[in-house]
């Protein structure tokens, strides 16, 4: 859709013609022409509305400049420059090359600048697609320890051997830290009874809790489960985890963003996409040896992220795993992976298991 502003010059002529005229500045695009200068630039830019390709692919784009008072022309991808023109003329053909950019859907902006002022702006969208078909697998039950059909699990987290819950529900949202072997608690807290708990993850002996609309993250001393301090955040929250140098959370839609430990304000955004299209609803998260897992909230699959630009790599086939420990809880949700013995554990809410899991091919 063009953004291009709709301005009009009136000719001096029309004093004594009595009409004026409108000379269009891109084809396609609106009318466009500068005020100040009394001049009239004119190029036609070769672009469909929407521009759809897969993720290493290339697409051939082209524009014609006429008029030489066009003194740069820019394109930008989500606001950064991606290629400048200098002094253009006659027709310029050139290719996007989709390996510049992140997965999902990004603005492509053309600004025209004539005697080095932009003078028109217009934009198109372009989504990037993976290139890959995503790998199946199916997650196989290796053994089952007891969990408390009272958690509402949220967030599932290893850290140094112990592993850590946090559950959600007005009222009843809490932060655990769990034994194991026989699914007892060993110390809890409670959190404000107005916010629904979130995702966790643990990060420099700190343990990070959002919440789903409250828009705060709390931050408690992973060893006393003492509040520390609340950090406020825009948006919804559903699921964290960590790479080590950033917070890593999911909103339920398909986006993931990368946040600023100490700030949580956000560094960057992938979209997560498969080769037909986004996924959306991403729940509880975990880093597993450089990727990230994400739960679907009401699937019974988890997909397998790569983190640098959001294509999904594999997707993990749950329905065992569903069979022996959901019991009559609900929704598959919870992620943990240890570290230190390289097991990896999934659970629900309200499960009445948690199940120790290795991947097989399908």
């Amino acid at each position: 859709m063009s953004k291009a502003r709709r301005i009009s010059i009136i000719v001096i002529l029309t004093l004594l013609l009595g009409a004026y005229f409108i000379i269009p500045l891109i084809d396609n695009f609106d009318p466009k022409t500068t005020t100040q200068e009394n001049e009239i630039v004119l190029a036609n830019f070769n672009f469909p509305d929407d521009i759809s390709l897969k993720y290493g692919s290339t697409k051939k784009l082209s524009f014609s400049v006429k008029d030489k008072s066009v003194s740069k022309i820019e394109l930008l991808i989500s606001d950064n420059i991606l290629q400048t023109w200098n002094s253009p003329s006659g027709k310029i053909a050139f290719e996007l090359n989709s390996s510049q950019l992140l997965l999902g859907a990004q603005e492509i902006k053309i600004n025209i600048f004539s005697n080095n002022k932009l003078v028109s702006e217009d934009s198109r969208l372009i989504r990037v697609l993976s290139d890959v078909k995503p790998q199946q697998v199916t997650a196989k039950v290796i053994s089952l320890i007891p969990h408390n059909t009272l958690h509402f699990t949220q967030g599932l987290e290893f850290y140094q051997n112990e592993l850590f819950e946090g559950t959600g529900q007005y009222n009843e949202s809490k932060v655990l830290k769990m034994d194991l072997t026989t699914g007892n608690t060993k110390k809890s807290v409670t959190i404000d009874p107005t916010c629904f708990g979130e995702g966790i993850t643990i990060f420099n002996d700190k343990l990070y809790q959002i919440t789903w609309k409250e828009q705060k993250c709390f931050i408690y001393n992973v060893n006393t489960l003492e509040l520390e301090k609340t950090i406020n955040y825009v948006g919804e929250g559903w699921g964290l985890c960590n790479d080590g140098k950033n917070i890593i959370m999911s909103d339920g839609s398909e986006r993931i963003y990368f946040r600023n430990p100490n700030t949580f304000e956000i560094t960057k955004t992938i979209e997560i996409y498969d080769n037909i299209g986004p996924k959306i609803n991403l729940n509880e998260l975990e880093y597993v040896d450089g990727k990230i897992y994400a739960n679907v909230w009401q699937e019974n699959y988890i997909l397998v992220i790569d983190p640098s630009i959001g294509k999904i790599e594999r997707v993990i086939n749950c329905a065992s795993i569903i069979a022996k420990a959901r019991g009559t809880g609900e929704v598959l949700n919870g992620i943990a992976y240890n570290k230190n013995t390289k097991k990896l554990y999934f659970t629900g809410k309200n499960w009445n298991k948690i199940a120790e899991v290795i991947l097989t091919e399908k």
